[in-house]
Parts: C-alpha cells; structure tokens; sequence
C-alpha cells in the first residue's frame, strides 16, 4: 500500500515520525522506530511486520513488504530531517510496541539489568542474548527504554527476536526458575569458577552505582570478571553480560557438561 511522496520535512506525518524518538510519545502511542534497510529486514526475518515503512523516493525497498504494510516515500531530505542518524536514513520503519511479555520458566540462561540508564548498553546487551541464545533480558523499572532509537540501533535486530520483559528482580528469579548470580566487581568467585552447566540468571547493575544490597540480598551467589593488573579497572554492563553468556553458552554447548 503505497501513498503519495512527502516532499516536505514539515509534513505532519514525518513530524508524528520524530515524535516517536522521545519516549513519552512511544508509550502514548505504543510505537517505535527503527531506522535502516537492514533493521526493518531484520525484523521482517523474524516475522515482526511494520505498521508503515518510510523510505527515500525511488530508491527502492531491498525486501518485499506484504500487502497490509503502508509504504510511504519522502525525498532524501525531509526523510533526512527526521531521522536520529547524522547521515540520514534510506529507510524508516514504524512498528507496534509488543505486549508486555509474562515470564515463564527458562530453558537457557537470562540477564537482569538493573536501573541501567544508558540505552546503548540494554541494545548490546540484547545482541548478545540473541548471539548466545539466552531466554530472555529483564529490565528494572528505571533500566532505559529498549525501543528508543539509541537501543534498538545497538541491538542490530535481536530486540526482535529475543524476549524482553519487564519485573523486580525477586518476581524474575521467582519466574524464570533460575539460580541468580550477581556480577560484582572483585567480589565473589570469578566466573569461570562457577558450575554453569545449569542455566542462570545473570544480574548486573550500571558501571557506576552497581548494584544496591536489596538486590544483593535476593541473589544466591556473587560473582566477578577478573581483569589484568594494571589495565582497565572495570567492565561496563554490556560488556560483562556478553562474558557471562558466552561462559554460560561454552558450559552448555561443551561435551564435558553434557
């Protein structure tokens, strides 16, 4: 379903486009976007269809969109105008928020993120989950939209096939059926210490607050990345969990721990 070209950036449709950057607005309508050929395919892979997909005029659609998708063309430069990339986009998808998702009990390992702030973390964090096959990530309360454009770009389109919810930290390990192991800094055991052939959750906190003692207190084991004398003093969040998925994966997928 293709409509007429939108030449200006000041076209009320592009301008309900923009709006969805802001959270407030994504929550209002329960919208997000994703900018890129290569996002929108991504998600078409994994059969998330858009509401309306954007792109510059006449240059094409490198995938098929099916009939019920609006396609809506708009010159390089009022698409330009709206996109959160300073170089632009080609291609803008519209796509319906999903419901919020009610944890089941896990099969795989899974992350607890809390109040983590910053939405490029919580999108690399879901491209690890999808790398390793994790269950699913659960945000706090306070952890940073997973639909903001931020987010989403850093997922590189696991946000679409990987689960994402919602929950307290006690709720989550109560749901998912899972031994929760809390990544602190030079605290604990180190994690290739640990007995990862069973699944886990994994919780872990921002770089800079880390994690309170009310969620210390719900976790059963304490455990830390160790890093070399004299480098880098700490790991930022994505960057931990992305280790402890992929122990947790070598635990599972190794014939020693079959």
């Amino acid at each position: 379903m293709t409509t007429d070209p939108i030449t200006s950036s000041r076209n009320q449709r592009l301008r309900e486009l923009k709006r969805l950057q802001q959270r407030k607005y994504r929550r209002e309508q329960g919208l997000f976007v994703t900018e890129g050929e290569d996002l929108v395919a991504e998600a078409l892979r994994h059969g998330t269809v858009p509401q309306t997909v954007f792109s510059v005029k006449g240059a094409g659609l490198p995938f098929s969109l099916p009939e019920t998708v609006e396609h809506v063309e708009a010159s390089a430069d009022a698409l330009s105008a709206v996109s959160s990339l300073g170089s632009g986009s080609r291609v803008i998808g519209v796509f319906q928020v999903p419901e919020a998702r009610e944890l089941e009990p896990a099969t795989a390992s899974a992350v607890y993120l809390h109040d983590v702030a910053d939405p490029g973390n919580v999108g690399t964090v879901l491209r690890a989950a999808h790398a390793f096959a994790a269950d699913t990530v659960v945000l706090s309360e306070r952890t940073a939209d997973p639909f903001g454009p931020k987010a989403v770009r850093a997922s590189m389109g696991a946000l679409f096939a990987v689960p994402v919810a919602r929950a307290g930290v006690e709720d989550a390990r109560a749901a998912l059926g899972l031994r929760a192991i809390a990544l602190v800094p030079n605290a604990g055991r180190p994690l290739r210490e640990l007995d990862l052939a069973a699944p886990a959750l994994f919780v872990l906190g921002a770089e800079r607050s880390g994690l309170p003692e009310s969620v210390l207190a719900t976790c059963d084991e304490v455990a830390h990345v160790p890093l070399a004398p004299g480098g880098a003093d700490s790991l930022n969040v994505a960057m931990t969990a992305t280790l402890c998925l992929y122990e947790s994966a070598v635990h599972r997928l190794s014939p020693s721990h079959e």
